[in-house]
């Protein structure tokens, strides 16, 4: 994976959570806030931090916005100053701004203004939670908008013993088997030959009322 420039904008309880989960990926991350203790709270694991308001041109340009290769506005609970941020970052040419929204609306007017995608935390969690737990066969679960969905599932009881070819799923409801996990591990080289196992779960691709229907979900 490529080592990517992150400028990370607004240290919450969002944002101190991406800042650590991009460091766990290697990457180099300034992290801003204009709150010096959410600053300090995230130095063991960013490369760098400023503390300072973003709404303020001079001092977001001194931030050397061009050399970033992402900047996240993870800014919550102020949304005239998210906006104003993914504005000027923009003009200050950002090469491409994730900002994060609550409502609809904001993401509209983020969008508009700067914002080349849109993040909503609260939303997103809600619907993995509602999909995940309202079927006992669904483990995981990753929403591809337009494009499909990517669920892990537990391999059905009448399944077992059968191979790939046998259920062939793929021309039944569309829906395509891209990898099993089995022991923890996961195998993205799934053969025609392959037989279904009660321990392995299996990670499928397809339109979400596809996948609903084959698995009863």
């Amino acid at each position: 994976m490529k080592t990517k420039s992150i400028l990370l904008i607004g240290l919450g309880r969002f944002g101190r959570y991406i800042a650590l989960k991009l460091h766990e990926l290697g990457h180099e991350v300034m992290a801003v806030d204009n709150n010096e203790e959410r600053v300090n709270d995230v130095m063991g694991f960013v490369t760098d931090g400023q503390i300072g308001d973003t709404t303020n041109e001079a001092f977001l340009k001194s931030l050397g916005i061009k050399d970033y290769d992402v900047c996240i506005v993870s800014i919550g609970g102020d949304f005239q100053s998210s906006l104003e941020t993914t504005c000027l970052l923009k003009e200050l040419g950002a090469k491409k701004v994730v900002s994060r929204a609550e409502q609809d609306v904001q993401a509209k007017f983020l969008l508009r203004n700067g914002a080349d995608e849109i993040i909503y935390p609260e939303k997103q969690l809600a619907a993995w939670t509602a999909i995940r737990y309202s079927s006992d066969n669904v483990l995981d679960y990753i929403d591809l908008g337009g494009s499909g969905s990517i669920f892990e599932v537990s391999v059905p009881a009448d399944w077992r013993g059968k191979t790939i070819v046998q259920i062939d799923i793929r021309k039944k409801y569309k829906v395509n088997i891209i990898a099993v996990r089995e022991n923890g591990k996961i195998n993205a080289v799934v053969t025609p030959d392959m037989v279904m196992k009660e321990e392995m779960s299996l990670l499928v691709f397809g339109e979400y009322n596809a996948i609903k229907k084959c698995f009863n979900l």
